[in-house]
């Protein structure tokens, strides 16, 4: 049984995360300004993709580990934290370049953009640590079958930004051509989103509920 918290947790952080800056948007963006909207919904199913392949081996892994070693969610948990804190900052930090700037890219394929899509998904620090260190801070042991857990609250993860992710693809052009003369609405979005994820953050870090 998956807790009605654990969800709202897991949302909550998937949506700092995917607002935030990243290789994910900015790939997304990157082709759907350039070459189109088909462009960035096939690459974002490439995404997608590279979601799902994170959502299964860790799950695997994770269930058993955390079986066998309870006290390692306290290092997550620490851990997923710090890391939220450094994406704050990344965020709101002052310098930063829009990931709405246009950028001049090459026209590919649908394979190449799918493929593209899901290798830059993989090699992304952020998911990775998303998927290792924040969502099975949300697993509760005591509520039993640990894999089911983190199944679920990964698939969670993965509506949120798909979601997200494709409202970014559809509005990117309108998006980019309306922060290329409103710079203020662009840092407001950066201090928006880095106090979102700073105090997700202090949330994480000191919570002693059983889900940790």
């Amino acid at each position: 049984m998956v807790e009605t918290n654990a969800v709202l947790g897991v949302v909550s952080v998937a949506l700092g995360m995917v607002l935030s800056p990243g290789p994910n948007m900015m790939y997304l963006v990157s082709r759907s300004i350039s070459q189109g909207r088909r462009a960035g919904i096939i690459s974002l199913s490439g995404v997608v993709a590279g979601f799902l392949v994170y959502l299964t081996a860790t799950n695997l892994g994770l269930a058993a580990l955390f079986a066998a070693f309870p006290q390692v969610l306290t290092a997550i948990r620490l851990a997923g934290a710090g890391y939220l804190i450094w994406l704050a900052w990344k965020t709101i930090r002052p310098g930063g370049a829009s990931v709405f700037t246009v950028r001049d890219v090459p026209h590919d394929p649908p394979p190449r953009l799918f493929a593209m899509g899901l290798m830059t998904n993989l090699l992304n620090p952020k998911i990775a640590i998303l998927y290792i260190s924040v969502i099975p801070q949300f697993v509760d042991i005591r509520a039993g079958n640990m894999l089911f857990q983190g199944v679920v609250l990964g698939l969670f993860q993965i509506a949120v930004a798909a979601t997200v992710n494709l409202s970014i693809v559809l509005a990117a052009g309108s998006v980019a051509g309306f922060l290329a003369h409103r710079p203020a609405w662009l840092r407001a979005q950066r201090i928006a989103m880095g106090s979102m994820l700073g105090a997700l953050a202090v949330m994480l870090a000191f919570s002693r509920s059983a889900s940790f």
